[in-house]
């Protein structure tokens, strides 16, 4: 007889940073990927944080060229031009990037917000509007009340979102992320970890995507089967000296 184990999903972990270009875009490939994938009720995403700029300082009120130009060695014009081929790249999956509103902020807090939402079962969507967040709509995703807002948004209640983000709540989870990052190796983000064998780094296409998912999902099922031995009984003793 065949039986199923108790895992029941695989994993596919994504580390990711809200205010990564790619990492947007990726999420899009994605997720038309595990929209032709027959089994995707089978996997469960789990997002890890990463932080591309953690010392960086917020200053919403800067121009997103100029913190980029500061940051990369690039100079102002370089910065736009850069900027510029990101946008188009976006548009071909259908996002709008509007960095002449974006704000260069500090992205710990927008993670512990993530982590905040995961433990509401609402990680995913949370993902979701922090990048429209930041890129399209030019949001402060480092203050507290923005966060708050988008919480809102999501369902969650203002005022345990404000008073867990007011503190420290969820602060070990994001380094743990950041940790765990580190001690892999992860060069960069986009960075997917499919049933904690296959690595995909970078933005890759759909079909990229689609087949190492196929590929980790075909694994995982086989793991997860487990043949029960056949018992031919016979005559045995038993402890205590009791024969049959």
């Amino acid at each position: 007889m065949i039986t199923k184990s108790t895992n029941s999903s695989m994993k596919v972990e994504i580390w990711s940073d809200v205010t990564c270009v790619f990492c947007y875009m990726s999420k899009r490939k994605f997720e038309s990927a595990i929209s032709v994938f027959k089994n995707a009720s089978d996997i469960e995403i789990t997002w890890r944080s990463f932080q591309l700029l953690p010392d960086l300082k917020s200053e919403p009120h800067k121009s997103f060229y100029q913190s980029l130009s500061e940051n990369s060695g690039m100079s102002l014009e370089q910065s736009k031009a850069a900027c510029d081929q990101v946008k188009d790249a976006a548009a071909l999956v259908g996002l709008i990037y509007d960095f002449d509103k974006a704000k260069p902020v500090n992205t710990f807090n927008a993670h512990r917000f993530s982590h905040l939402a995961k433990a509401k079962g609402l990680q995913t969507e949370a993902e979701e509007l922090l990048f429209k967040s930041y890129f399209t709509d030019g949001r402060n995703i480092d203050d507290i009340s923005t966060l708050v807002e988008l919480g809102t948004t999501l369902g969650l209640n203002s005022q345990e979102t404000r008073t867990i983000l007011e503190g420290d709540r969820y602060t070990s989870e994001v380094r743990d992320d950041i940790r765990v990052a580190q001690q892999m190796g992860v060069p960069g983000v986009p960075y997917y970890l499919f049933n904690s064998k296959h690595i995909v780094t970078g933005d890759r296409d759909t079909q990229a995507l689609l087949q190492v998912l196929e590929k980790a999902y075909a694994e995982w099922t086989e793991d997860n089967l487990q043949r029960q031995a056949e018992v031919t009984e016979g005559k045995s003793c038993m402890p205590g000296g009791r024969c049959q």
